[in-house]
């Protein structure tokens, strides 16, 4: 096996696993891009495992959208709840669109700041766990218009490399009075046109560079993305419901700490 193969194979396999847990998985992919020394031209690689992992939680899912696309033309809570799906999700629209070659070419080429990003998320995300929060929301297809709103603007930190989309969008729930398992769920949920919109905004952004010369590797990390993010999606909610959010609020530490230490080696 090449080192290329490699390196598509545990990309792949860092993009599903992490996606949709709040451990950044851009800072993760990067980071490890980083020290791999791996780039692809335009991020080709990068965008499209991304999309493996959007397909993965749209299959476990797929159920559930069906039903509520069925029940659009007159059923209420199918309406509320794409509305729920669909206001969160536009702040991202707006401050992806405006601030998009600033993040891309400025905050994604800087692997202290995600390492910083990743320490700070999982200081927030500790003390968030072990807050005495008492939810008033237990079910994320019920959430409020205005709950919703509210996270998606917080996903909007996101944005940032390595704070994580999941994590901003779990703690904002949290703070917004949902419990741990439905706020793991909406932002399943929401990740959908969230990181469909940024695939598809992505490509045609890279349009010009996109390298689709390397198939063989492409091919591996959006296989491997697809299943591992298949099978957090299934663990999750299950795990955070009866032990929450510690373990990835350390791990993040951890992670963020460690490429601290080897970027101011000089790795």
């Amino acid at each position: 096996m090449s080192d290329t193969t490699l390196s598509a194979l545990l990309l792949g396999l860092l993009e599903g696993l992490t996606e949709f847990i709040p451990v950044s998985s851009t800072g993760h992919i990067l980071l490890a891009g980083h020290f791999l020394g791996f780039e692809s031209a335009g991020k080709t690689f990068e965008v499209v495992i991304q999309l493996g992992a959007v397909l993965a939680v749209m299959g476990v899912y797929a159920a559930k959208i069906g039903r509520t696309i069925v029940g659009l033309p007159n059923d209420r809570h199918a309406q509320r709840f794409a509305a729920s799906v669909l206001i969160a999700f536009l702040p991202a629209v707006v401050v992806g669109v405006l601030a998009h070659d600033v993040i891309k070419t400025v905050l994604f080429e800087s692997p202290r700041l995600i390492a910083s990003m990743l320490i700070l998320g999982g200081v927030v995300l500790l003390i968030v766990d072990r807050l005495p929060l008492t939810p008033r929301h237990h079910d994320a297809e019920r959430f409020p218009i205005p709950m919703a709103f509210g996270i998606g603007v917080i996903q909007c930190l996101a944005m940032i490399p390595g704070v994580s989309r999941s994590g901003a969008t779990i703690v904002g729930a949290l703070a917004l009075g949902a419990d741990k398992r439905s706020a793991a769920e909406f932002s399943f949920f929401l990740s959908m046109p969230t990181m469909a919109g940024a695939f598809t905004y992505d490509l045609y952004k890279n349009r010009d560079v996109l390298d689709l010369g390397a198939v063989w590797e492409i091919a591996i990390g959006f296989a491997v993305a697809f299943v591992a993010a298949v099978l957090v999606v299934n663990w999750l909610l299950g795990y955070v419901s009866r032990h929450g959010y510690g373990l990835f609020g350390w791990w993040r530490i951890i992670v963020g700490t460690v490429a601290l230490a080897a970027l101011s080696m000089g790795f």
